[in-house]
């Protein structure tokens, strides 16, 4: 057997990073840019109101207040984009708008609320000092500062600031396209009568939400039968629309196991049992220049084998670093056991208090009980070495998608 560490180590060496892209901007959320994005200008590129009000000279009104308020003429109104030059001089106001600029003369705004809101002339209550209520021009950006580095993953701030910055197109490293594919006579789709013998398919449901959750784009493909040609069949027919096929069931020791027999051989992809639990028999190869990923068919098998080596596969294909999930350390609610030389990944429900995390093992740890992989939020990594642990102990835990 080869441990978690040599086989994501083949994995990772062996998965291509997918060839960069120009998008439209809206069309590149999700993906991870592939190139520095600096500001042209600076933003905001003016000096502008922070506020509906008056833009004043701040000398003008140092003495206003309640009682005795400085009364201004209002010499006309400056809106957001209005593209002229405006400007005032000391004794004279004008109305502004939010987001326009500000007028050559001015060094304070006044928002609405501390006057009469005056057309004509407007009585000022409150002094303010110079800057008051102003957008610098450049507060927020530098012009040629880089807003994103490459390897940013695209989500709305950063759509948003590409925007910002005049950006219509960017040049990213797409969203992988992963075929997800589940193997079983005795598999039926979810809404059907169940006959004798028969479950309804769920991994490949959940496994391709656990592809959308790691960044990738998922697709289901209908559960094919124990059919060695068919399955063959299929398999190369999803190539012309997969950075990566993630296959689950039929790859461990049974006369039946229709994936492993007929990958084996096909391109690099080879089987090994690997040292952990749930998730021992495992494949992994480039077939035809495509990864595929064969996971086991019990579903928190493939599932946390799935997390385990598919989703920094992922990662790694995007140019990004294959992070595992995130990470915390815990102490354990309650003693544990785990198998000599097997690194053990137990469901658990991490808590937060006084500072530290707890963690408590989810009752059942059978890889085909999904209900309690439903219900946990975290896995506990237990490493090779550890049979026993007390409560008490220090422990890894991976946090689960939610």
């Amino acid at each position: 057997m080869r441990s978690v560490d040599e086989h994501l180590t083949d994995i990772l060496g062996s998965v291509p990073v997918l060839p960069p892209l120009d998008l439209a901007l809206l069309e590149a959320q999700g993906t991870v840019l592939a190139e520095p994005v600096s500001a042209p200008v600076p933003l905001p590129p003016f000096d502008n109101s922070a506020m509906d009000g008056y833009a004043v000279v701040a000398a003008d009104i140092a003495g206003a207040s309640e009682a005795e308020p400085v009364v201004l003429p209002v010499v006309g109104d400056i809106l957001a984009g209005d593209p002229g030059v405006s400007a005032i001089r000391p004794g004279l106001t004008a109305r502004i708008m939010t987001g326009a600029p500000l007028p050559a003369g001015a060094d304070a705004v006044i928002p609405v609320e501390w006057t009469d809101g005056g057309a004509a002339t407007v009585r000022v209550s409150r002094p303010a000092p110079a800057g008051n209520y102003i957008r610098r021009a450049g507060e927020d950006v530098l012009a040629g500062q880089v807003v994103a580095d490459e390897g940013t993953r695209l989500g709305a701030a950063q759509i948003g600031m590409l925007a910002a910055v005049g950006r219509a197109r960017v040049v990213v490293r797409p969203r992988p396209r992963v075929v997800v594919l589940s193997t079983g006579t005795e598999l039926r789709e979810p809404g059907e009568r169940l006959g004798d013998g028969q479950i309804w398919e769920s991994n490949s449901y959940m496994l391709t939400a656990a592809v959308v959750e790691a960044g990738g784009v998922g697709f289901r493909q209908a559960t094919v039968e124990d059919e060695p040609v068919k399955v063959l069949e299929t398999l190369r027919d999803q190539l012309v629309r997969a950075d990566a096929i993630v296959t689950s069931g039929g790859v461990s020791m049974g006369t039946r196991d229709v994936v492993k027999e007929v990958l084996t051989g096909v391109g690099t992809v080879e089987f090994h049992k690997v040292r952990m639990r749930p998730g021992k028999p495992q494949g992994f190869g480039l077939f035809e220049g495509t990864p595929v990923f064969t996971l086991p068919g019990n579903p928190v098998s493939a599932y946390i084998s799935f997390q385990v080596f598919v989703r920094p596969a992922l990662r790694a294909m995007q140019g990004l670093d294959p992070e595992p999930l995130p990470t915390v350390s815990a102490v354990l609610a309650q003693d544990v056991r785990s198998p000599a030389g097997m690194r053990h990944y137990m469901r658990g429900k991490l808590s937060y208090n006084r500072g530290f995390h707890t963690v408590t093992p989810a009752d059942v740890q059978g890889s085909h009980q999904l209900g309690s992989l439903s219900s946990a939020d975290a896995l506990i990594a237990l490493p090779e070495e550890a049979e026993a642990l007390p409560a008490g102990s220090h422990v890894d835990v991976m946090r689960l998608p939610v």
